[in-house]
């Protein structure tokens, strides 16, 4: 009996088995057949703390987690890797020269997290740098998800996101 209800005071707590981001690799990416959907890359470092805190706070949030799994391809990807890949018809290897260089594939990050949109073709739409806590994050996912990005500007969404916008956003959801 207590294991049973440790098991669901865990599930409430933690926000259950399915809020998880089901991240996939570069290499993964680079053959998948993602139709129409958008690549939503993660660009990390292991020593960068605001990155920790983007997993641990931000992508272990239920509806982030959903968001991403449902209209992205979601990949992470470690800006000071050592792989070698080739995405979209371009060979990518990794820095040269030592510790702390970025990574071919991650020129032009100015800095960690960011997290980069790429249309299905490879093509970048919007890098979103720096942390987010999730109820900004979620805004942001479903202004590019939704397809309102095309429709507004991006302040003017932040303010009718909450009356106009998240109802039927968690209708979508669901």
């Amino acid at each position: 009996m207590k294991k049973i209800i440790l098991i669901i005071t865990s599930l409430i707590l933690f926000g259950g088995i399915n809020a998880q981001v089901k991240w996939h690799t570069i290499e993964e990416a680079s053959t998948a057949n993602i139709g129409n959907q958008m690549y939503f890359v993660d660009f990390y470092t292991s020593w960068c703390g605001y990155c920790k805190k983007m997993d641990r706070e931000t992508f272990s949030d239920p509806t982030v987690a959903k968001i991403l799994n449902r209209y992205f391809y979601p990949v992470k990807f470690n800006a000071e890797g050592n792989n070698t890949f080739t995405w979209k018809g371009q060979t990518y290897r990794p820095a040269s020269g030592g510790k702390n260089k970025a990574h071919e594939f991650a020129r032009g990050v100015q800095g960690y997290p960011t997290f980069v949109l790429y249309r299905a073709d490879g093509t970048p739409l919007q890098a979103i740098p720096g942390y987010s806590p999730a109820n900004e994050f979620i805004v942001i996912l479903w202004y590019f998800a939704s397809g309102d990005c095309d429709k507004y500007p991006f302040e003017r969404y932040k303010q009718m996101f909450d009356k106009e916008i998240r109802p039927s956003m968690e209708k979508e959801l669901k």
